[in-house]
């Protein structure tokens, strides 16, 4: 038991596991929650919704990054998602909450 944890405590501390929480304020500080919820339609679609559309799918984080840098309109309906750069949200925190949305966006 004490072994198992202090190999999660070693990994957690080495950057490779972000706390749901983290992510979530990361989504708020870049103002993505202006347009998009956990659990409920918005302006554009929940991120839960989100996981499930990409569920399984290996070029998931990719597409999402891609969509979310360039913006764009038609998968989720004809309301336009507009692009966002890296001076609202680094690389690494978009990264972070992709991987976030893509694991069901737990509160």
């Amino acid at each position: 038991m004490k072994k198992g944890f202090l190999v999660f405590a070693a990994i957690a501390a080495a950057g490779f596991v972000q706390p749901a929480a983290a992510s979530i304020d990361l989504a708020k500080k870049a103002r993505c929650v202006a347009c998009h919820a956990v659990d409920k339609k918005m302006v554009g679609p929940a991120y839960r919704d989100v996981a499930a559309k990409y569920q399984g799918q290996a070029d998931a984080p990719a597409k999402l990054f891609a969509k979310v840098r360039e913006g764009g309109a038609g998968v989720w309906g004809q309301i336009p998602m507009t692009p966002n750069d890296p001076e609202k949200i680094s690389d690494a925190d978009l990264k972070a909450v992709i991987a976030w949305i893509l694991s069901g966006a737990p509160n």
